[in-house]
Formats: C-alpha cells, sequence, structure tokens
C-alpha cells in the first residue's frame, strides 16, 4: 500500500484550499505559496511560520537553509501571507546563516543573476534599513574590507535613494570604484525606486540582477526613473559617463555590468579579514555593526531566485501575497 508523505508546501496548499472564501481567522493565510515554489530557479523561500526559538526553514526543494536567531528568540505574529504568521522585528534582533552554509544562497561571479521578493510591513525607514541578503560593509567610511554581494536595502539618501527601494549589487565586496580604480567612500551601486517604500502597511518588495541591469519592484511594478544627477546626488563621472556606450547608468533600471563578488579566502585573507558575508534578514553589518539600521517590522515571506525574474514573474509573486487582503485583515 502507497502512502503519500505531504511535504511542507504541500500542507500549506491543503491549508490554503480550506479556508473559507470569507471571515478568515487571524493566523489563517490570505496569499498561494504554490506559486512562488512553482517559480523557476527558486533557490529557497520562507514563510516564517515557525515559533519563537526556532530557527526559520525554507521550504523550497533546494533546502532549508536554516536561519538562526540573533539576541534572544524572536516572536511570531499571528498574521501573514503564506503561513498564516509572521516573523515580527524589533529593531534589535535578525535572523542568519552562517557563510559556509549559505550553499545556493552563495550567488556570486562575473556573470552571476539574482532576484529576491519579500513580503513585509515595514514600520520606521529612518531606523529600518535591510530586507535581506549577503552584505557585509565592514567599519564604515572608505573601508575597502567589506564582503557585500548583493542585498535588498531602504532608504540610501547618499546617492539619491531617500526612503525608496534600493537594491545593492557589488562587484567588488568593499568600495565602488571607478573605471580608472579611484574610490569613492561607500558603495554606490544600487537601484532607486521613484516611490518610498510603504510604512505601516503590508508590501511586496522586490529586485532583479540579470548581470547587467538592477530593476527595482513595489507591490509588483517596475517604473522606470531616469537619472538626475545633480537631484540624485549621481554627477560623478562614474554614474554619468560610465554606463553603457559611455552614456549614464540610470536609476531604475540602473546599470552595474560587473558581476557580483565571490569572496576567496586564498585571495581575500588578508584585505578583508572577517571572512565572507553571512546570510542576514532584518540586519546587515554595516559602520562595524548588526543593530545600528536593523529593520522594525513584521516579514511575511521572503524568496531569492537564482535568476532574473522578469516582470510578469514579479507581478505574479506580487499578488501570490494578496497583500490587499493581508491589510484588511490588519485594520483594527
Amino acid at each position: 500500500m502507497f502512502r503519500t508523505i505531504l511535504t511542507p508546501a504541500m500542507l500549506l496548499g491543503v491549508m490554503l484550499l480550506a479556508a473559507p472564501t470569507s471571515s478568515l481567522c487571524a493566523d489563517e493565510p490570505t496569499g498561494d505559496p504554490s506559486v512562488v515554489l512553482k517559480t523557476p530557479n527558486l533557490v529557497a523561500f520562507w514563510t516564517f511560520a515557525e515559533e519563537a526559538g526556532e530557527p526559520r526553514k525554507s521550504i523550497a526543494p533546494e533546502g532549508t537553509y536554516p536561519l538562526q536567531e540573533v539576541n534572544g528568540p524572536i516572536p511570531r505574529a499571528d498574521e501573514g501571507p503564506y503561513s498564516g504568521h509572521s516573523l515580527q522585528l524589533n529593531g534589535k534582533q535578525y535572523l542568519e546563516l552562517d557563510y559556509a552554509k549559505t550553499g545556493k544562497l552563495n550567488i556570486s561571479g562575473p556573470k552571476a543573476q539574482v532576484s529576491m521578493f519579500a513580503v513585509v510591513r515595514i514600520i520606521d525607514l529612518r531606523q529600518s534599513r535591510t530586507i535581506a541578503g549577503m552584505w557585509s560593509e565592514g567599519k564604515g567610511r572608505d573601508d575597502d574590507s567589506g564582503t557585500r554581494q548583493y542585498a535588498m536595502l531602504m532608504n540610501m539618501p547618499t546617492y539619491g535613494g531617500p526612503n525608496q527601494l534600493v537594491p545593492h549589487i557589488s562587484s567588488e565586496g568593499g568600495v565602488t570604484r571607478r573605471a580608472d580604480g579611484s574610490a569613492f567612500p561607500w558603495c554606490a551601486d544600487y537601484a532607486a525606486t521613484k516611490q518610498p517604500v510603504p510604512e505601516e502597511e503590508w508590501c511586496t518588495l522586490a529586485f532583479t540582477y540579470d548581470g547587467e541591469y538592477i530593476k527595482a519592484y513595489i507591490n509588483g511594478t517596475f517604473e522606470e526613473r531616469k537619472l538626475d544627477a545633480k537631484k540624485d546626488r549621481r554627477d560623478d563621472r562614474y554614474f554619468t559617463q560610465e554606463g553603457p556606450d559611455g552614456k549614464d547608468r540610470g536609476m531604475n533600471p540602473y546599470y552595474h555590468g560587473r558581476g557580483i563578488f565571490a569572496y576567496d579566502p586564498d585571495k581575500h585573507a588578508e584585505t578583508k579579514p572577517d571572512g565572507g558575508a553571512d546570510f542576514t534578514v532584518g540586519a546587515r553589518y554595516a559602520v562595524g555593526s548588526f543593530l545600528r539600521e536593523a529593520t522594525k517590522g513584521k516579514f511575511g515571506g521572503l524568496a531569492v531566485f537564482d535568476r532574473a525574474l522578469t516582470d510578469k514573474e514579479i507581478a505574479q509573486l506580487h499578488a501570490s501575497a494578496n497583500v490587499d487582503a493581508l491589510n484588511k485583515k490588519s485594520q483594527p
């Protein structure tokens, strides 16, 4: 006799089928995780169903990638798109996966591609700057010891991204360098949306990188933003003359055709002594600390792909979260 063994993804599907079409309880999912699971090149997908004190595990076929809590148990809220629950961050805690265990999340190389999709409810963009990624910045300004790779960040006003979604890609790991090798004080390679990241409401945030261009999406929508060199504080020749065909790099999409940094312990042992970047959620190592810009809010879903998704696929992922229903449930 054959028995059917239900995977976590199958169990979530059963939950969705069993949920009534109206009057959803607080801990019933609003969305459809199968859409995320069926999207090609999925590396990891966390739905944050676990209780406080437990590792948060991916339900994607590639592996569980268990994210460990930092600074104590992180509460689980009884609302979320895919599991009916979400991670509740307070700006003093975050999740991490050690660099040595990142596996296929360690997306790097001159031709690497990556996409990230998140369903979040952000509080206070002055404090909350990080969604997730492999992004270790080192000690601060002019420090080149960082091992940055890719990250979905928010509110970076230095180069024209105040309160906006600003996905970053680094080919150097440390500070950005012009074509002649001269250095910026920081990493300057990021796209920036026209619109700000919504606060105090559920939304979806996403970005793609196809090896040349970074594109940022809010609530499933890509909106082109052209460079205004003076207003965007990007009047350096790196931004205005070192893009395709000697033209500007743009803002959204943003041209970054140099691939993603790959940490090599033999090559970088002296220049980058802290080693490769961990995969972190809700915080990153910046200016010598993980907590200076750690995020406050709820995370209901997070997915990473090792391919640049299309506009249509990002729209489908957004629809799968059903954030409108989630926001209605969140109203007092």
